[in-house]
């Protein structure tokens, strides 16, 4: 956002640098980013002087030049070669003497005036026309002046050039309010406690009512107020020098004076507006509305776009009662009813369109237009008919003409002011500091928020729309604290405990960057994938226990109209798109949200997603590629769990709807991931040919189950002993039944237990063999036989009651 420092001071009375200035607006939130000298004139003419012709004669070698004296306020005049047509003797002139720096208009390279001699004369200096000045694109001649400045006066005095400073405000999405210069004076209003002065528009008259137009709101939505008139009899022309100049230091290059009036009611209100040639209105009649998809339009750039049933656009009546676009309703105009130099009457737009359509359109277009930028973030919905008659009196001042219409105010449903509810405890409670309630007034009421059903203890603040940003009580004490001071309110003790969070006993982001590094060190790239994404992949999981998706009410497109719920499409979007690439050997994962609905509630929840695919290993000499398989993704599972102190785990079989095969793995009698081989109907959904392999960890709930605590238990002095079992059993029982089976059989003794071989065959019809090891060991005791075989005889007798085992000898 650029705002100029000498047009910030016709609003609000300035005395302070503009540095000073720059300091008060970002303590206020408004960051100025840099402050710049802009000289209205490139290089400020310097080394030009005002001079007086005193000879001109022809030059002997060349039928178009003449040989001229010149005084310039120096103890001799200076020799010139002048080719201009209307140089003669007697002229007041401006002069660029030897060693000024010029850029004449159209070019960025300077013209640096040396002594040269012009054939065979020497000439000390030039003659300036308008365009070698850069204040115009005039050629036909020098500058002849009617002055009574003395010769050698500085040309920047008598054109009244003088320099400005170009602030540079980092403008946050949400304050939309301050995307203006009205919009900055009114923040210092509230800091320095000075009035705004908006000029005057006492003197808007409406001369006639010779070129009536007939306006027609079709879409209320997303136009909720539009205002307009016509103004006739004017000339378009090049603005004046001051106009140019205004838009200039704000790098707004200048098109012509309509044009340019409305830019600088744009830049001046945060109003954006829109001249169009009424002779190229069809019907003298505009429409708000919407037209058939596929409809092409040209822009004001020569671009022909193809138009959405959502883009709202401004339309004359058309032929045969069907509409003809004309703009991009605040985003674009169009090529055909745009304002040119033979047009003499204007129907001049300011209007309030819908942020959601406008930010829509603009996104679909890729447009980014000054007009775009202040409607998508939200304008004052009171300002259209001030800004319409503050540009009529400009154009009628620059431009000419009268105003030949009545003003067509279209406003159905006036948006309300925000209405909230304020506690003065509330407010001191934030703050950390206690406010005299006068001076919290004050700071209210300077920011245009009044104060209603004041008691003791509570009022009303009522927030005009134009602060779409403040519509909680929070955002309103935002407001006292900023124009107060942040660096008014002291540290304290009590401050910790209001709004200062707590510091966690285990730090979030520091356990995340344990795993990324962990995952990182063992060829993982991390990836940051979008929360959007398309609808059509809830309905491939089917029902779940996911909830239902969130849906996003003003989409941009139908492809990025829900919240993901998990993050198994975002991960294997982007191994789609690197294997199309031949990249095909991926290690992958991501930190990130999914987003759930349940019981009408919304619900986020912070995963861990990892992606394998391809070869674990590449081929080298001395080994051969091997395809990643289920154990080296468990491999990497069980170092994420192990970093977060996470021992012993059950187990069950992942969903089938997801896995093909894989475990859920159990913490607390709460799944903490699930990880296995995707099914194909899903990775095919992609065009993904190669096997995924995906875990999915629970990273909310893994953060909160780590213990930073470190508990150290001395290494026993005794040995460990080892007995296998072999066992014949149902074939549909599972290995960790077996498991957890033998360690609530054995608290005391048994250390781990592991399957060496697993044998199924047609001997064993309906039935399984697994050999199993068990590790016993006492840490007071070297373990006897005796003890061993107890301990053993009770696994036995365990599984032999609860699954029927037979035990092989």
């Amino acid at each position: 956002m650029k705002i100029s420092y000498k047009w910030l001071k016709e609003l609000v009375e300035i005395t302070e640098t503009p540095e000073e200035i720059g300091k008060l607006l970002t303590a206020t939130g408004l960051e100025v980013e840099g402050i710049e000298e802009i000289e209205s004139i490139k290089g400020g003419l310097q080394g030009v002087v005002i001079g007086e012709v005193l000879t001109c004669e022809k030059h002997p070698e060349a039928d178009r030049l003449k040989n001229t004296t010149v005084d310039v306020g120096l103890e001799n005049p200076l020799s010139i070669v002048c080719g201009a047509p209307n140089v003669a003797a007697g002229q007041k002139v401006i002069v660029a003497t030897v060693g000024a720096v010029l850029y004449p208009t159209g070019s960025d390279q300077p013209l640096v005036l040396k002594k040269s001699k012009i054939r065979g004369s020497l000439s000390e200096g030039m003659i300036c026309a308008e365009d070698e000045l850069g204040l115009g694109t005039s050629h036909e001649g020098i500058l002849v002046l009617e002055t009574a400045l003395p010769n050698g006066t500085p040309a920047s005095e008598y054109f009244g050039i003088s320099s400005d400073y170009l602030i540079e405000i980092g403008l946050t999405p949400n304050r939309a309010d301050a995307a203006s210069h009205y919009g900055v004076a009114r923040d210092l209003k509230a800091v320095l406690n000075r009035p705004v002065q908006l000029p005057s528009v006492d003197a808007f008259t409406i001369h006639d009512n010779s070129l009536p137009f007939d306006v027609e709101v079709k879409n209320t939505e997303a136009c909720p107020r539009y205002t307009g008139l016509t103004i006739s009899g004017i000339k378009v022309a090049d603005s004046p020098d001051w106009l140019k100049q205004r838009l200039a230091v704000i790098g707004i290059r200048s098109i012509n004076n309509i044009v340019d009036i409305t830019n600088y009611i744009c830049h001046e209100l945060g109003q954006p507006m829109h001249a169009f040639d009424a002779e190229k209105v069809t019907g003298n009649k505009v429409i708000v509305t919407t037209v058939e998809a596929g409809t092409p339009f040209v822009t004001l750039d020569g671009q022909e776009r193809k138009l959405s049933e959502n883009d709202l656009m401004i339309c004359n009546a058309g032929t045969n009662g069907k509409p003809e676009g004309m703009c991009i309703a605040g985003v674009f105009g169009g090529i055909a009813s745009g304002v040119t130099n033979d047009t003499t009457s204007i129907f001049l737009e300011s209007a309030y369109f819908s942020p959601v359509w406008v930010r829509r359109t603009a996104q679909r277009f890729s447009l980014k237009t000054d007009s775009s930028f202040r409607f998508e973030r939200g304008t004052d919905p009171n300002m259209p008919v001030y800004a319409l008659k503050r540009a009529a009196l400009l154009i009628q001042e620059i431009a000419g003409g009268k105003v030949s219409s009545e003003i067509t105010d279209i406003y159905p449903a006036p948006v309300e002011d925000f209405q909230v509810p304020m506690s003065y405890a509330h407010i001191n409670r934030l703050l950390g500091k206690s406010l005299d309630k006068e001076l919290i007034k004050n700071i209210l009421t300077s920011l245009d928020i009044q104060i209603e059903n004041e008691t003791d203890e509570t009022f009303t603040a009522i927030v005009p729309p134009y602060r779409v940003d403040v519509q909680r009580e929070a955002d309103v004490i935002e407001e006292i604290l900023r124009i107060y001071g942040f660096g008014q309110v002291e540290l304290s003790e009590s401050l910790s405990s209001d709004f200062l969070s707590d510091f966690p006993v285990n730090d979030p982001e520091k356990l995340k960057m344990r795993a990324a590094e962990l995952l990182a060190a063992n060829g993982f790239n991390e990836m940051i994938n979008n929360s959007l994404t398309k609808p059509e992949f809830q309905a491939l999981l089917g029902e779940s226990a996911l909830g239902n998706p969130v849906k996003i009410l003003n989409y941009l497109s139908e492809d990025l109209s829900v919240m993901r719920q998990t993050m198994i499409f975002s991960g294997l979007e982007v191994i789609a798109y690197n294997s199309n690439r031949r990249q095909r050997d991926l290690k992958l994962f991501e930190f990130g949200k999914t987003y759930h609905e349940v019981n009408g509630k919304y619900v986020e929840k912070e995963r861990l997603s990892v992606f394998l695919t391809g070869n674990i290993q590449e081929e080298s000499w001395i080994a051969k590629s091997k395809p990643v398989e289920f154990h080296d993704m468990a491999g990497f599972v069980g170092k994420v769990l192990s970093a977060m102190k996470i021992r012993e785990v059950e187990k069950q079989d992942a969903d089938a709807g997801i896995f093909k095969h894989g475990l859920t793995l159990i913490y607390n009698k709460k799944p903490v991931v699930s990880f296995g081989l995707l099914n194909t109907a899903l990775t095919k959904k992609l065009d993904i040919k190669a096997p995924v392999f995906f875990a999915d960890f629970d990273w909310e709930y893994l953060l909160k189950q780590y213990d930073s605590a470190v508990q150290y238990k001395e290494v026993s002095k005794f040995p460990e002993v080892r007995r296998d079992l072999s066992l014949v059993v149902d074939k549909k029982t599972t290995f960790e039944a077996l498991r957890q089976t033998a360690f609530k059989t054995e608290r005391q003794l048994l250390r781990s237990v592991n399957v060496f071989d697993v044998y199924e065959g047609a001997n064993l019809e309906g039935k399984k063999s697994y050999s199993i090891s068990f590790t016993l060991q006492d840490d007071q005791q070297t373990l006897t036989d005796k003890v061993i075989d107890k301990s053993m005889q009770r696994l036995i007798a365990a599984y032999e009651k609860e699954f029927e085992a037979l035990i092989r000898k």
